[in-house]
């Protein structure tokens, strides 16, 4: 059963990070840019932050659950997070990849990503309420542990595979950082204009 958990989180939470977001197209900017090295660093990093962010999340997807403006919070914190990412990548599109980077600015960048990490707040809400209320997990901290490092195992997964693919379409299609730090950048926008709307939208029918 305990084993059973582990695969449970692990396959959750790999479903969790197939959807593009703020963590997978950075990923995707750090193997472009940086090369493969430098995103497993990045990768190991945040799946470590993973284990501890997902045993808090869990435990507080309850009480979450019943908050009447966190939806609202949130949406407002990716409008300032894709904004920001979406203006860095913009300004730094043109500019060529430095020959060497530093293992630990990779591993401060995952670890950072890793604490905030706001898009997967209302993912764990509504997945991590069913699966406890649906008893799939069992009581207790240690299978929360379990759950937690299964979670972990399953966001590094999806983001090496991540990884992986941005590298093998990139030498496929021989495209220019710069064209590809320029898509990122627009969508890192158009995340933060869909969040905007979405609040506009919500606005609207109050």
């Amino acid at each position: 059963m305990i084993f059973l958990t582990f695969v449970l989180g692990l396959v959750v939470n790999f479903i969790g990070y197939i959807p593009p977001g703020n963590i997978n197209l950075t990923l995707t900017q750090i193997a472009i840019n940086r090369g493969m090295r430098q995103a497993l660093r990045f990768i190991t990093a945040f799946s470590c932050t993973e284990f501890f962010f997902t045993f808090f999340i869990m435990q507080a997807a309850k009480w979450l659950s019943v908050q009447p403006h966190i939806e609202t919070i949130i949406d407002w914190v990716m409008v300032a997070l894709f904004s920001t990412l979406g203006t860095i990548t913009w300004l730094n599109r043109k500019k060529p990849p430095r020959a060497k980077y530093s293992d630990r600015e990779s591993i401060r960048y995952g670890i950072l990503l890793g604490i905030i990490n706001p898009m997967q707040i209302p993912f764990w809400m509504i997945a991590g309420t069913y699966l406890l209320a649906h008893q799939w997990i069992l009581p207790g901290l240690f299978a929360l542990c379990v759950f937690s490092l299964g979670s972990a195992a399953g966001a590094f997964l999806c983001l090496f595979i991540y990884a992986k693919s941005a590298r093998y379409i990139q030498n496929k299609f021989e495209l220019s950082t710069q064209f590809i730090n320029t898509g990122i950048a627009l969508l890192f926008f158009g995340f933060a204009l869909y969040h905007i709307g979405k609040e506009v939208y919500i606005l609207g029918w109050r």
